[in-house]
C-alpha cells in the first residue's frame, strides 16, 4: 500500500505528490554549553502548545536525548494539554505558577538534561523577536526569561539596563 501523504500515486509524476512539512521552528540556542539561566530562545508562530511544540521538539539535536517533558507558565499556554504528541513519542506537560518561569519553556530530557528557553509572544515584531532570539542564546547573558523580554519591551532604557548588567545588547 502507497503512503498517500508522502509518494505519489502510482501512474502520477515525479514531484506530484503532496506532502506537508512542518515550518522550522524559530529557535536560537546557546552555543556550546550555557552557563547562563537561558540556553536560548524560541518564538513560537502562534499560541498553540500542540501545534508548535512537536517542531521544536524535531528541530533540536538528537544527541540531546528525547524530549520526556516541558514545563510552561500557565497564563502563557492557557490552553496546553497535558500531552503533546512528538515524532514517535509523546511529551508530558507540566504547568506552572512560579514568576521565575513566565515567559520560558523547560525542555526536559530525562537523565541527559534540561534546557530553559525564553519564549518570544508570537506577535512580537521580527525586528525586536530577533534581538532577543540573539541575546538569548549570548552565553553571556545573566538574566532570566521574564527580565530580559520586559528590558526588550522597554526600549532604548531596556538596552541601556541591559548593557551595564554585562549583557551584549539588544542591537
Amino acid at each position: 500500500m502507497m503512503n498517500a501523504i508522502t509518494k505519489p500515486a502510482e501512474g502520477t509524476a515525479p514531484g506530484a505528490g503532496h506532502s506537508y512539512r512542518m515550518p522550522l521552528p524559530r529557535l536560537r540556542l546557546t552555543p556550546d554549553v550555557s552557563h547562563g539561566p537561558l540556553d536560548g530562545a524560541w518564538w513560537p508562530r502562534c499560541d498553540a502548545l500542540e501545534l508548535e511544540l512537536p517542531a521544536l521538539v524535531g528541530s533540536l539535536d538528537p544527541s540531546i536525548g528525547t524530549v520526556t517533558r516541558v514545563t510552561v507558565e500557565t497564563a502563557a499556554w492557557p490552553d496546553a494539554p497535558q500531552e503533546v504528541m512528538a515524532p514517535g513519542h509523546v511529551i508530558e506537560v507540566v504547568l506552572t505558577d512560579l514568576a521565575a518561569e513566565a515567559h520560558a519553556v523547560t525542555v526536559d530530557c530525562g537523565t541527559v538534561g534540561r534546557w530553559e528557553l525564553l519564549v518570544i509572544p508570537p506577535d512580537e515584531p521580527a525586528g525586536a523577536a530577533t534581538r532577543l532570539l540573539t541575546a538569548a542564546a549570548d552565553p553571556g547573558n545573566t538574566l532570566l526569561a521574564p527580565h530580559l523580554l520586559a528590558l526588550a519591551e522597554s526600549g532604548l532604557d531596556g538596552q541601556d539596563t541591559w548593557e551595564s548588567e554585562g549583557g551584549s545588547g539588544l542591537r
